[in-house]
């Protein structure tokens, strides 16, 4: 049975240097009993700042990154290396350094294909979800869609929103582990993103959220409002579902 708490921090800055001890602490509890790893990481302000935290924190040498798999929730579908992608930030706040100082493999980095990327040069949203599917399927148990992510951690829009999953959005109900997104309402307007049904697969889900213009919607989905209108509501781990917040994202939960 699937259990959730929800953690409050101060502010923004202790949101994610405790977010980023907390992930440290869990990929090596997890590498204690089993190999591989398989981590989700996000983008946004405080995604990006708890991964430049990770970089910071001397904790991150205790880790064997060369047993860890990083993924995405989702992606703007926008050339590699274009600055507005969330695998380009991160790379510039941690992933360039485990590479090269930490023995990350760079193979064990899974990014979704841009445009002209991938084995068939996708031109398409579809074309990048399909293949970051069948990518996420070659490391999963056979028979599973997904690996069994150890953690997935998602932002939070203002407007409810977990990776690029939309109010009112048809990918909110869209089949198999992964969907190209058009007409999404945060520019840009192309994207590729996990489902519901790939989020759910996840031991944990950690929801990582700052700032009072969260405030409403993270009460919203806390207190089970729909998915239609607070996507973040079926953001639900196997195991557990960690909301952590601060103070301010906080200020209307009860």
């Amino acid at each position: 049975m699937s259990t959730r708490l929800v953690v409050v921090h101060p502010d923004a800055g202790v949101l994610a240097a405790a977010t980023a001890a907390r992930l440290l602490t869990r990929v090596l509890d997890a590498q204690s009993v089993h190999s591989p790893v398989h981590v989700v990481l996000t983008g946004g302000t405080v995604g990006i700042r708890t991964l430049a935290e990770v970089a910071a924190s001397p904790l991150r040498t205790a880790v064997d990154w060369s047993g860890v798999h990083l993924w995405w929730g989702d992606e703007r579908f926008l050339p590699a290396g274009d600055p507005d992608r969330n695998e380009t930030q991160a790379r510039e706040a941690l992933l360039d350094l485990l590479v090269a100082e930490h023995g990350l493999p760079a193979a064990n980095v899974h990014a979704v294909p841009g445009p002209g990327e991938g084995p068939a040069d996708v031109t398409t949203p579809e074309e990048s979800a399909a293949a970051y599917a069948r990518t996420l399927a070659a490391h999963a148990v056979p028979g599973e869609p997904v690996p069994a992510f150890d953690v997935l951690m998602l932002g939070m829009g203002p407007d409810g929103h977990v990776a690029s999953l939309f109010p009112h959005h048809a990918g909110l109900e869209a089949p198999g582990s992964t969907a190209g997104v058009h007409g999404s309402p945060k520019p840009p307007s192309e994207r590729v993103t996990l489902t519901f049904a790939a989020i759910g697969a996840a031991q944990e889900v950690w929801i990582v959220a700052a700032g009072a213009e969260k405030a409403a919607q993270a009460a919203a989905a806390l207190s089970g409002g729909p998915v239609t209108q607070v996507p973040a509501v079926r953001a639900v781990g196997h195991r557990r579902t960690l909301w952590l917040l601060d103070a301010a994202a906080a200020s209307e939960h009860r």
